[in-house]
């Protein structure tokens, strides 16, 4: 299949909306801590809100708040309206481009971005322009995706080879940047942000179920295969074949696998 074909764009977006249920599903629960670290924000944006699974999550644990999440995908957007319908006005959705927020400075108590720096072309320009939209005092919570730190074993060829070969070229093609995880602390303290820190959610197959985490990487394989081809030159059925020993160590009773995702937050002085 062409991956610019619209039939190739609708699987590609299907497999995205799959992910993200799973991520949430995997995630919140060690994500949930950090947020109850903070104080209820009086107003907050969810910049890359995709379907709305974390801005939902987010009203219900900070009943106070007012929240607005923005996109860039309108069809993420219409599912993310009917996901937060429950909340009235309290939450909105509006697209909107994390390089260029629609948001004057210092508009929202508490700024989160998760899944979405290592996707876009200037990663240090979006956390610059979150870090404007936030209150003096208020507080960023990125989770910044690190493509060298995940694992798996047993795999007949080596996932390791997989994960630290190809992201890397699939990137540079792309023009992003898989290991954004790792740069964070420095782009923070450029930006004069202050108490840095980091939490690692740790995806692994003891502390998610593995159907959970299975869902994840077969999202991934069947939204990303074709363009890791187009991006890497190598055949389809190799790029598939490797996704799918991933997924099979997953559920593999004697198998583990291992996702590292740094969530960094600060304060903006």
């Amino acid at each position: 299949m062409n991956p610019s074909s619209p039939q190739a764009k609708e699987m590609a977006d299907e497999s995205m909306v799959r992910n993200l249920a799973a991520q949430a599903e995997a995630i919140w629960p060690q994500e949930a801590g950090v947020f109850a670290r903070f104080e209820q924000p009086r107003v907050a944006l969810d910049v890359g809100c995709g379907t709305g699974e974390i801005t939902e999550r987010l009203a219900e644990m900070f009943p106070g708040a007012s929240l607005v999440g923005v996109d860039l995908e309108e069809s993420h957007l219409e599912r993310a309206r009917a996901r937060c319908a429950r909340f009235g006005a309290r939450v909105r959705f509006e697209r909107g481009d994390a390089l260029a927020l629609p948001f004057r400075g210092g508009e929202f108590d508490l700024v989160v971005n998760r899944h979405m720096l290592q996707a876009v072309p200037d990663p240090a320009r979006a956390v610059s322009e979150m870090a404007r939209v936030t209150r003096s005092g208020g507080r960023l919570h990125l989770i910044a995706e690190d493509y060298g730190m995940l694992w798996a074993h047993p795999t007949p060829h080596g996932s390791d080879a997989f994960w630290q070969h190809y992201p890397p070229r699939y990137g540079k093609a792309i023009g992003c940047d898989l290991h954004i995880g790792r740069k964070m602390f420095t782009l923070l303290t450029d930006l004069g942000l202050r108490e840095i820190a980091v939490d690692y959610i740790v995806v692994d197959t003891l502390r998610v179920p593995r159907e959970t985490f299975a869902r994840i990487w077969e999202a991934w394989r069947d939204g990303y295969t074709d363009s890791l081809v187009k991006a890497t030159g190598e055949p389809r059925e190799k790029i598939a074949g490797l996704f799918q020993e991933l997924i099979d160590c997953v559920r593999n009773p004697r198998g583990y696998a291992l996702w590292n995702l740094p969530l960094w937050t600060a304060r903006k002085p």
